[in-house]
């Protein structure tokens, strides 16, 4: 039988404008809408950003508790995943919605250099976010931007700051970052399996290199990211018409490698998440 592929969609982050892409989901009302169409073409796991009316991000805790009674309601059973990283706020504020009690968080556990900025995550506050995360029953995604953050997170869970087994996504292709390379991905997929061999792991590529992220996880095993957040395009000549058109890209790799779409259930039991309620 296929292996179970989890599909993520990050359906607007912190950059992509309507000009970039008129798809681009802004306010609440757009983001259940096109995350609900995501959720029904095959995607079983949301990671959420929220955004001012003036496209702006933010980390709003009221914006993120709209968002998530919408998504629990149109999308039954869906991994909720919040964003909190360094873009939409600045220190303690990055985990001021934890207390909402999604399924899930990203947790960046270093810094690095981003396109036009460092993107800071000092060690003090990656423990504060990890304590919220376990306070609230909270699983963190590793957000991996280079090979220290897979080790640093090893580490933090050695030491009982945060709860196995763990699940890592490798972000490549980010300017500045971790450069898309088929033998530095590999290494990353070996190394991970070394140190955490119960770790569950996704790929993440930016803009044109998502499509070859996607090839490279199916292939090795994992599962993968998609969305707007991360490519505005499907080809060079095409923008993406929206979310669920991207994760339908993905619905249809999974046969060349043998793989299909996970369900609901498949994904929660794969990430050790409870049942949906």
């Amino acid at each position: 039988m296929a292996e179970p592929c989890i599909i993520t969609v990050a359906i607007t982050g912190s950059l992509p404008r309507k000009k970039d892409n008129p798809a681009v989901p802004i306010t609440v009302t757009e983001q259940i809408e096109s995350t609900q169409a995501a959720f029904e073409a095959g995607a079983t796991l949301a990671h959420l950003h929220v955004r001012n009316d003036d496209e702006t991000p933010s980390s709003d805790p009221e914006r993120f508790a709209r968002l998530l009674e919408g998504l629990r309601k149109h999308c039954p059973g869906m991994i909720l995943q919040v964003s909190t990283g360094g873009r939409s706020g600045a220190g303690q504020e990055r985990g001021g919605m934890l207390h909402l009690r999604p399924d899930m968080a990203s947790l960046a556990t270093g810094s690095c250099n981003f396109p036009t900025r460092v993107y800071e995550n000092p060690p003090e506050l990656v423990d504060w976010l990890a304590a919220e995360m376990r306070r609230f029953g909270v699983k963190p995604e590793i957000e991996a931007f280079d090979l220290s953050m897979i080790f640093q997170a090893v580490e933090m869970q050695k030491a009982g700051k945060i709860e196995g087994p763990l699940h890592v996504q490798f972000v490549m292709g980010v300017k500045n970052a971790m450069p898309v390379d088929r033998e530095v991905f590999e290494f990353y997929v070996r190394t991970l399996k070394r140190l955490a061999p119960d770790a569950t792991w996704t790929g993440a590529g930016i803009g044109r290199d998502q499509l070859t992220l996607h090839r490279w996880s199916l292939e090795l095993g994992g599962h993968c990211r998609t969305g707007l957040e991360d490519n505005v395009r499907l080809d060079r000549d095409t923008l993406a018409p929206s979310n669920a058109a991207l994760v339908r890209r993905v619905v249809e790799l999974c046969p060349e490698y043998g793989r299909r779409p996970a369900t609901v259930a498949e994904a929660r039991a794969l990430l050790r998440l409870p049942p949906a309620a």
